[in-house]
Protein backbone atom coordinates (compact mmCIF):
# COMPACT_ATOMS: atom_id res chain seq x y z
CA UNK A 1 0.00 0.00 0.00
CA UNK A 2 1.25 3.36 -0.91
CA UNK A 3 0.70 6.47 1.02
CA UNK A 4 -0.76 9.67 -0.64
CA UNK A 5 1.35 12.11 -1.70
CA UNK A 6 -0.55 15.20 -0.39
CA UNK A 7 0.79 16.61 3.13
CA UNK A 8 -1.73 17.83 5.25
CA UNK A 9 -0.37 21.45 4.82
CA UNK A 10 -1.30 21.11 0.99
CA UNK A 11 -5.19 19.33 1.21
CA UNK A 12 -5.64 22.11 3.39
CA UNK A 13 -4.37 24.89 0.78
CA UNK A 14 -6.20 23.37 -2.07
CA UNK A 15 -9.60 23.34 0.25
CA UNK A 16 -8.95 27.04 0.67
CA UNK A 17 -8.75 27.58 -2.98
CA UNK A 18 -12.21 25.80 -3.72
CA UNK A 19 -13.55 27.79 -0.95
CA UNK A 20 -12.25 31.14 -2.58
CA UNK A 21 -13.75 29.43 -6.00
CA UNK A 22 -17.12 28.61 -4.61
CA UNK A 23 -17.09 32.32 -2.85
CA UNK A 24 -16.07 33.93 -6.00
CA UNK A 25 -18.75 32.46 -7.98
CA UNK A 26 -21.20 33.42 -5.40
CA UNK A 27 -20.73 36.72 -5.74
CA UNK A 28 -20.88 36.81 -9.49
CA UNK A 29 -24.48 35.31 -9.32
CA UNK A 30 -25.36 38.18 -6.14
CA UNK A 31 -24.41 40.86 -9.00
CA UNK A 32 -25.94 39.35 -12.02
CA UNK A 33 -28.98 39.25 -9.93
CA UNK A 34 -28.64 43.42 -8.83
CA UNK A 35 -27.65 44.38 -11.98
CA UNK A 36 -29.15 47.42 -13.60
CA UNK A 37 -28.83 46.01 -16.78
CA UNK A 38 -32.41 44.88 -17.67
CA UNK A 39 -34.15 48.33 -15.46
CA UNK A 40 -36.33 50.58 -17.66
CA UNK A 41 -34.99 53.68 -18.28
CA UNK A 42 -37.50 55.60 -16.12
CA UNK A 43 -36.54 54.42 -12.73
CA UNK A 44 -32.90 55.68 -13.53
CA UNK A 45 -34.34 59.27 -13.74
CA UNK A 46 -33.44 62.00 -10.94
CA UNK A 47 -35.27 64.84 -11.18
CA UNK A 48 -34.80 68.37 -9.49
CA UNK A 49 -37.83 70.65 -7.53
CA UNK A 50 -38.14 74.06 -7.69
CA UNK A 51 -35.96 74.15 -4.05
CA UNK A 52 -32.97 72.51 -5.90
CA UNK A 53 -33.84 68.99 -4.12
CA UNK A 54 -33.14 65.86 -6.25
CA UNK A 55 -36.43 63.93 -6.30
CA UNK A 56 -37.79 60.59 -8.17
CA UNK A 57 -41.23 62.54 -9.36
CA UNK A 58 -41.13 64.23 -12.40
CA UNK A 59 -41.93 68.44 -11.94
CA UNK A 60 -45.71 69.45 -12.66
CA UNK A 61 -45.89 71.04 -15.85
CA UNK A 62 -48.73 73.54 -14.34
CA UNK A 63 -45.94 75.25 -11.73
CA UNK A 64 -43.43 75.82 -14.37
CA UNK A 65 -41.18 79.03 -13.71
CA UNK A 66 -40.78 81.29 -16.00
CA UNK A 67 -37.83 81.51 -18.61
CA UNK A 68 -34.11 82.09 -17.90
CA UNK A 69 -31.68 83.41 -20.37
CA UNK A 70 -28.43 81.93 -20.35
CA UNK A 71 -26.75 85.05 -20.34
CA UNK A 72 -28.35 85.97 -16.98
CA UNK A 73 -26.66 83.29 -15.41
CA UNK A 74 -23.51 84.43 -14.06
CA UNK A 75 -20.94 81.59 -13.58
CA UNK A 76 -18.14 82.40 -10.52
CA UNK A 77 -18.02 85.63 -8.67
CA UNK A 78 -19.21 88.24 -9.78
CA UNK A 79 -16.71 90.72 -10.57
CA UNK A 80 -16.65 94.24 -8.04
CA UNK A 81 -17.51 97.28 -9.59
CA UNK A 82 -15.40 99.97 -9.47
CA UNK A 83 -16.72 102.28 -6.20
CA UNK A 84 -16.05 105.30 -6.31
CA UNK A 85 -14.37 106.64 -3.40
CA UNK A 86 -13.21 110.27 -1.72
CA UNK A 87 -10.12 110.27 -3.95
CA UNK A 88 -8.32 112.33 -0.91
CA UNK A 89 -8.20 110.22 2.32
CA UNK A 90 -7.27 111.44 5.92
CA UNK A 91 -5.03 109.37 8.31
CA UNK A 92 -2.46 109.14 10.58
CA UNK A 93 1.27 106.97 9.93
CA UNK A 94 0.88 104.37 13.26
CA UNK A 95 4.15 102.89 12.01
CA UNK A 96 7.31 103.30 9.66
CA UNK A 97 10.31 102.28 9.13
CA UNK A 98 12.95 104.55 7.74
CA UNK A 99 15.31 101.99 7.05
CA UNK A 100 13.44 99.77 4.96
CA UNK A 101 11.36 102.55 3.72
CA UNK A 102 7.52 101.60 4.42
CA UNK A 103 4.89 101.85 7.22
CA UNK A 104 0.86 101.87 7.29
CA UNK A 105 -1.24 104.47 7.77
CA UNK A 106 -4.80 104.00 9.70
CA UNK A 107 -7.55 106.05 7.98
CA UNK A 108 -9.83 108.40 10.07
CA UNK A 109 -12.96 107.18 8.41
CA UNK A 110 -12.51 103.35 7.64
CA UNK A 111 -10.21 102.58 10.63
CA UNK A 112 -8.12 100.27 8.37
CA UNK A 113 -4.40 99.97 7.86
CA UNK A 114 -3.53 100.90 4.91
CA UNK A 115 0.38 100.32 3.27
CA UNK A 116 2.55 103.24 2.23
CA UNK A 117 6.00 102.81 0.37
CA UNK A 118 8.45 105.52 0.88
CA UNK A 119 8.42 106.29 -3.18
CA UNK A 120 4.91 107.21 -2.77
CA UNK A 121 5.18 110.16 -0.08
CA UNK A 122 5.70 113.62 -1.52
CA UNK A 123 7.72 114.99 2.02
CA UNK A 124 9.49 113.02 4.29
CA UNK A 125 6.83 111.23 7.15
CA UNK A 126 7.59 109.95 10.38
CA UNK A 127 5.05 108.16 12.83
CA UNK A 128 2.63 109.53 14.01
CA UNK A 129 2.32 112.53 11.43
CA UNK A 130 -1.39 113.22 10.16
CA UNK A 131 -1.45 112.98 5.88
CA UNK A 132 -3.86 112.99 3.28
CA UNK A 133 -3.31 110.40 0.83
CA UNK A 134 -4.93 108.62 -1.87
CA UNK A 135 -5.34 104.72 -2.41
CA UNK A 136 -4.92 102.31 -5.39
CA UNK A 137 -5.09 98.01 -5.53
CA UNK A 138 -1.90 96.85 -5.05
CA UNK A 139 -1.08 92.83 -5.56
CA UNK A 140 -1.81 92.84 -1.45
CA UNK A 141 -4.04 95.02 -0.95
CA UNK A 142 -4.63 98.85 -0.77
CA UNK A 143 -1.65 100.79 -1.05
CA UNK A 144 -1.27 104.05 -0.10
CA UNK A 145 -0.21 106.52 -2.88
CA UNK A 146 -0.03 110.66 -3.29
CA UNK A 147 0.70 110.77 1.18
CA UNK A 148 0.76 114.52 2.07
CA UNK A 149 1.89 115.98 5.36
CA UNK A 150 -1.78 117.70 7.06
CA UNK A 151 -0.07 121.30 7.92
Amino acid sequence: MGRSQQTFNKKENEKKKQKKKKDKEKKKEERKMDSDKGKNTEEMYAYVDEHGNITSTPPDPDRKIKEINAEDIEIGVPKKEDIEEETVRNGTITFFNDSKGYGFIKDHDSQESIFVHINNTLEPVSEGNHVTFETERGPRGMNAIQVKLLK
